[in-house]
């Protein structure tokens, strides 16, 4: 997605991730986050247009639940996935996470 389309602040955030989608069950991580959706890094396929049900691990160690649409797909690398039905609870965590992210990008040398 380009950034023109991008409606959320993105930031360069690894967080641990386990999807699901057609073709199976995956472990990943991000490469980056926005409150409205993210990349993930994966060996696991999915394609464009597939709805994904995934977990992120928060610091914290808590788990969000997030549902999502995969809009970018490189079999090489990964996926875009835009994020679908989320709870305000939910959204806040995820700038949280961007702001914290942006800041350390902001602070590397």
């Amino acid at each position: 997605m380009t950034d023109e389309r991008r409606r959320n602040k993105r930031a360069p955030v690894l967080i641990e991730v386990i999807w699901e989608g057609k073709a199976g069950k995956y472990e990943a991580r991000t490469s980056d986050l926005s409150a409205g959706g993210c990349f993930v890094d994966s060996i696991g396929r999915a394609a464009e247009g597939e709805t994904i049900t995934f977990k992120l691990k928060l610091p914290s160690g808590e788990w969000l639940k997030i549902e999502g649409e995969v809009t970018y797909a490189d079999p090489r690398i990964g996926f875009g996935v835009e994020f679908r039905n989320v709870s305000e609870a939910t959204k806040k965590k995820l700038e949280g996470l961007v702001d914290a992210g942006t800041y350390h990008a902001d602070k590397d040398p």
